[in-house]
């Protein structure tokens, strides 16, 4: 190998290597936050699930009202076959 190859191989793979440093801290830190964050969502579902058993209604995620039961919507206008329509 000789200095210019060296020199090209320092230049293009230099920036990378010291831009590498942060970027795998940062993912360090990534895991860490997401490990809480399921730890909490974790402990959320539990108490979501304990909350039903006791009430028998199903609790929404975010802690808001349940949605009401509703009863099954009713067709406003008969449904025509447009083949039947045609060979009429």
């Amino acid at each position: 190998m000789n200095t210019s190859d060296l020199v090209t191989a320092a230049v293009l793979f230099g920036p990378g290597t010291l831009a590498l440093i942060p970027h795998l801290a940062s993912q360090r830190a990534s895991r860490a936050d997401s490990a809480r964050t399921r730890a909490v969502l974790d402990l959320s579902a539990h108490e979501r699930a304990q909350t039903q058993q006791e009430t028998g209604v199903p609790v929404p995620p975010d802690g808001g009202e349940p949605l009401p039961h509703l009863a099954p919507v009713e067709r406003l206008a008969p449904v025509v076959q447009l083949a039947a329509r045609r060979a009429a």
